[in-house]
């Protein structure tokens, strides 16, 4: 099974539906240093409209790497993207913008803005102003209106008037996305979206992106670290190991004991979920205990 996941993967199949497709792409992030470690080696993967696809793996093996590259703020050495069928590389950071919006998985809140306007803030790659205005412009009625229904889409309609410094890090982290759905983006990259949450806000962060592609139709590609919620949340799984992609397929088909130990070089117990019967990863008993 791993052996038919892998070849899937490397044959970099794109399907003429995908609204993201990433075909042969390598990246470094220093081309000046001879012998220079691929940071992502010849990955290929596509994704459809309305799907979630989680990218997961050990640390620094290159997940968030992937991630900027298939926003377009990192450019591959070699390789293609293509956004909505065509090459990010040709079109202007606007036209990204409007197509995809990032959220990173920190971002430092250092100005008192409030939360009405840093989700305003996310209109502007649809801003008409001019070189004359020095880019700013008076919100038009349809900025307030698609700002205010990013807040209701991520539940913070009631802290509009609050300084985003003021929030707690799940809620920060609903402000964020809002300010990307103001965007109105067809698909939203989301770079550890549940990582420094507790329990509660985690559970809210889950609701909040199934709501988003389930009523909304919104498509979304995320990077975790916690292999129970790429589960829960995704439709197809990369399992990325220094800079390849390992694994890619079903949350079934990728989260195996074998699989598992290939790329964490550790070994899990995997069972389904009690529930939704998604494949579960805990720690065997006897390595805790030392027994």
């Amino acid at each position: 099974m791993v052996t038919q996941v892998l070849s899937r993967a490397d044959a970099g199949q794109v399907t003429t539906t995908a609204i993201l497709a990433v075909a042969e792409v390598s990246f470094r992030y220093s081309l000046s240093r001879s012998g220079r470690p691929w940071t992502i080696e010849r990955a290929s993967f596509d994704v459809a409209p309305g799907e979630v696809l989680g990218i997961v793996g050990p640390n620094g093996s290159g997940k968030s790497s992937l991630l900027k590259l298939s926003a377009g703020l990192l450019r591959p050495e070699s390789g293609i993207i293509r956004l909505a069928g065509q090459a990010i590389g040709e079109l202007s950071a606007l036209a990204i913008a409007r197509t995809l919006a990032f959220v990173p998985q920190e971002q430092a809140h250092e100005f008192p803005f409030t939360v009405a306007e840093t989700v305003l803030m996310g209109r502007f790659p649809h801003r008409q102003a001019g070189w004359w205005s020095m880019g700013m412009e008076v919100e038009r009625e349809e900025d307030l209106a698609a700002a205010h229904r990013a807040m209701v889409e991520a539940d913070v309609v009631e802290l509009a008037d609050r300084l985003v410094s003021d929030l707690s890090g799940g809620e920060r982290q609903r402000v964020m996305i809002a300010r990307a759905l103001a965007q109105e983006p067809r698909i939203l990259l989301l770079d550890e979206p549940t990582a420094f949450l507790d329990l509660s806000h985690q559970i809210e962060m889950c609701a909040l992106i199934q709501r988003l592609v389930n009523e909304r139709s919104r498509t979304v590609v995320l990077v975790s670290h916690d292999l129970n919620v790429a589960s829960l949340l995704c439709d197809r799984l990369l399992m990325v190991k220094d800079g390849r992609i390992y694994a890619h397929g079903t949350p079934a088909e990728t989260i195996r004991p074998d699989v598992l130990r290939a790329v964490y070089g550790c070994d899990v117990v995997v069972d389904p979920h009690p529930q939704t019967g998604a494949p579960r990863v805990t720690l065997p008993g006897h390595s805790v205990l030392g027994g």
